[in-house]
């Protein structure tokens, strides 16, 4: 038996992954370490979405190498050179291969290298899991996605869709819930395309969870605009269930056409703009979460003055900001790229508008009066979400999972602060 130490990094996706992992190392007779320098082996499930974020990991790499590691997540799949590179004799696990997880732990405890980077049969519902949170269950709801995103490393690491049948998910659900669940995640790469290949859809999938007669609530994951117009009709009324959080995330990463093109993205400025009103008008209150992506290699100026139009017409709630960074095997990373200190330039321009606007939207909740449930620790505070998933903090002592009544009397540009109500 041994001690082991998981850490992840990047989307939920990963997160979920990390559990799953946990969860078969327990089943398998191991322990978990509490951190890595209790350990006798080491993983680290990995992300490689931007350059900042791969040099997190190798950084991490170089400081977990010292004993045995399996390397697994994106990185191996889409690097296994870089990884080899900084941690030649670590095991690489990829993202779709969790089923040779204890193959692998088994063989880099007895000193070989093993390297598993195809997809396995093993579908990621129903497997056992330890829990980040144990308020939140993260349900991968598919794998792969079916674009071909120029800047984007994700689908030579996890492949095409491959989505999990309903009724699968929503035993999973039920799981969730009865072990103590107050909010579950429906994530995956993209959950816009999700069912497109097993002849359903997102909207009926939300619908059949949102069935379970349990209480809680559920947190819809992000999904690209390309495939919003396909299901858009069927996902607002999804959405008027009441135990579906008023919260979309929809990445549009630029406001400029020319630019959506360049990057194979399958949508235009204007299908965000419509997705945004349309969920908006139903609705009195939700919120919207983008991504921005500046300095993309084809962005000229009018470009950018086009992302700023639309982020200015639309107002996200929350708004991603990432600087472009060519990552390896990727169509953009071979085009010629911009200045590093104009695309800095951009950068800090969308950074400050996306605060003025999160701080203008957040400052609108001041007043409001409602149910609050609290589901994160974070710094050692725990926060909770609103309906419409805004996070909310008070200065009271509350405990994960715990629902309350809540008056909204100051925000910021990160979120709500509230009193409870007697």
């Amino acid at each position: 038996m041994a001690k082991i130490w998981v850490e992840a990094y990047g989307c939920s996706a990963s997160f979920a992954d990390s559990e799953m992992i946990s969860g078969l190392i327990l089943n398998n007779g191991h322990m978990l370490a509490h951190n890595e320098d209790e350990s006798d082996l080491n993983v680290i499930v990995t992300c490689s979405v931007k350059d900042a974020t791969a040099n997190k990991m190798i950084h991490r790499l170089k400081t977990l190498r010292s004993k045995p590691l399996v390397v697994a997540g994106c990185l191996p799949k889409a690097e296994q050179s870089t990884v080899e590179k900084f941690s030649p004799k670590a095991s690489l696990l990829g993202p779709n291969s969790l089923g040779k997880t204890l193959d692998v732990i088994a063989s880099t405890l007895m000193g070989i290298k093993r390297i598993e980077l195809a997809d396995s049969d093993l579908t990621k519902v129903g497997l056992p899991k330890v829990r980040l949170n144990p308020a939140v269950g993260i349900i991968e709801i598919a794998n792969g996605c079916l674009s071909e995103c120029t800047f984007c490393q994700t689908k030579l690491s996890k492949g095409d869709l491959r989505s999990y049948r309903i009724g699968d998910i929503v035993r999973q659900v039920k799981c969730e819930i009865h072990e103590g669940c107050s909010e579950v995640w429906l994530t995956s790469t993209d959950n816009g395309c999700y069912g497109f290949d097993i002849g359903t859809n997102l909207p009926e999938l939300i619908l059949a969870v949102a069935e379970i007669e349990e209480d809680f609530m559920i947190r819809v994951g992000m999904m690209n605009p390309m495939y919003l117009s396909r299901i858009k009709e069927g996902l607002v009324k999804a959405f008027e269930n009441p135990k579906v959080f008023k919260f979309l995330h929809i990445p549009v990463q630029s406001g400029s056409n020319k630019v959506l093109r360049d990057m194979k993205r399958g949508h235009t400025s204007k299908t965000f703009r419509e997705a945004n009103r349309s969920f908006r008008e139903k609705f009195e209150r939700f919120t919207i979460s983008t991504d921005i992506i500046v300095g993309y290699p084809s962005e000229v100026e009018d470009d950018f003055i086009q992302t700023q139009n639309l982020l200015k017409d639309t107002r996200p709630d929350v708004i991603n900001l990432s600087r472009y960074s060519a990552r390896s095997g990727t169509q953009a990373s071979e085009m010629d790229q911009l200045d590093v200190a104009e695309v800095r330039r951009r950068s800090k321009i969308i950074f400050e508008l996306a605060k003025k606007i999160a701080y203008e939207r957040n400052r609108e909740w001041i007043g409001w009066k409602g149910e609050v449930l609290f589901d994160e620790i974070s710094e050692g505070i725990v926060k909770g979400r609103n309906f419409a998933y805004k996070p909310v903090v008070v200065d009271e002592k509350v405990r994960l999972g715990q629902r309350m009544q809540i008056e909204i009397t100051n925000a910021t540009t990160r979120g709500l602060y509230g009193v409870p109500l007697s």
